[in-house]
């Protein structure tokens, strides 16, 4: 494969045939993604969120209510209520096999419910496929980061750069809209500027970076395409603190500036500094949930079943 050139941007057009919008916190869904992932606007009225993290003051952008899901036979989760208020980083917490990982493929379409409802801004999307969330503004940063080994930081880049440029829809109007085209020196230079060692690293394989060098380019990645709502999978899973703390400041500025953020933790204390709120899970059940000096107390008591 052909790495880009520093000639890569193309012209700055903009789209203007949107695949499908949630207008946040106003409750409105316009569908107009086809097949079998159609997003469909629920009728009545949006709910009022007052789910395990939900609050009376509107609809959370995020939110699963009822939620079961499981494996053939098995069911993993049993009537999970979670939600994530616009611009807020939501932590849910467990230990493994808690279901944690489950909740979070059926919040980006990857796993579809058994029973309950996904809701964005209020409006019910149950059923919409992994790639219609995604043109919603719905975006993940999963477990093992998902970046492509064999290209280098740069051509990682680039890839994301022309995914959004070639992206249908806008979704939660964050940002540029998702039928623009991307410059690709503009990627660059966000992404060099908020982690510098990939700018360093530039011209290396991603799968010969380190750990935390990973999960920064991941990062970035998701970051790429302006999602108003982000979703991360044990982001610390085998970082040094160090590099911990770094990610994490990046996230919590990120949610200062109006990203609704769920982050999947084993590691309760690496993320607790920056939540908002907090939901433990244990056996596929939210057991507590509330703000983090509410639940910190706790948290032993439901890891270690104390």
């Amino acid at each position: 494969m052909t790495g880009p050139g520093p000639d890569a941007a193309g012209p700055d057009a903009t789209g203007t045939d949107a695949a499908g919008t949630i207008a946040a916190g106003a409750g409105t869904v316009s569908a107009g993604i086809g097949g079998s992932g159609a997003v469909t606007a629920a009728a009545g009225p949006a709910s009022a969120g007052t789910g395990a993290t939900g609050t009376a003051a509107g609809p959370p952008l995020l939110e699963l209510v009822g939620v079961c899901a499981g494996y053939g036979p098995i069911e993993v989760l049993h009537g999970v209520d979670l939600a994530v208020p616009a611009g807020s980083v939501v932590a849910l917490l467990g230990p493994n096999g808690a279901g944690k990982t489950t909740t979070l493929n059926v919040c980006c379409g990857l796993h579809p419910p058994s029973a309950g409802d996904l809701r964005l801004a209020g409006r019910t999307v149950t059923g919409a496929s992994a790639e219609a969330l995604a043109r919603l503004g719905v975006c993940t940063v999963p477990e093992r980061r998902g970046i492509f080994p064999n290209l280098t930081v740069r051509e990682n880049l680039w890839m994301m750069s022309q995914a959004q440029a070639g992206s249908r829809g806008r979704g939660l109007g964050r940002g540029r809209p998702r039928g623009s085209r991307a410059s690709f020196a503009g990627v660059e230079e966000v992404a060099y500027a908020r982690f510098p060692i990939l700018g360093e690293r530039r011209g290396q394989l991603a799968g010969t970076l380190s750990g935390g060098q990973q999960q920064m380019l991941a990062l970035t990645r998701a970051l790429g395409t302006s999602p108003a709502v982000l979703l991360l999978d044990e982001l610390s899973m085998g970082l040094a603190p160090r590099v911990v703390r770094e990610l994490y400041e990046i996230v919590g500025r990120l949610a200062a500036d109006g990203m609704s953020i769920l982050i999947v933790e084993q590691f309760a204390r690496t993320v607790l500094p920056i939540a908002d709120r907090v939901a433990v899970m244990l056996h596929g059940r939210i057991v507590d949930a509330g703000a983090p000096s509410e639940v910190e107390a706790n948290l032993s008591a439901a890891y270690l079943g104390a």
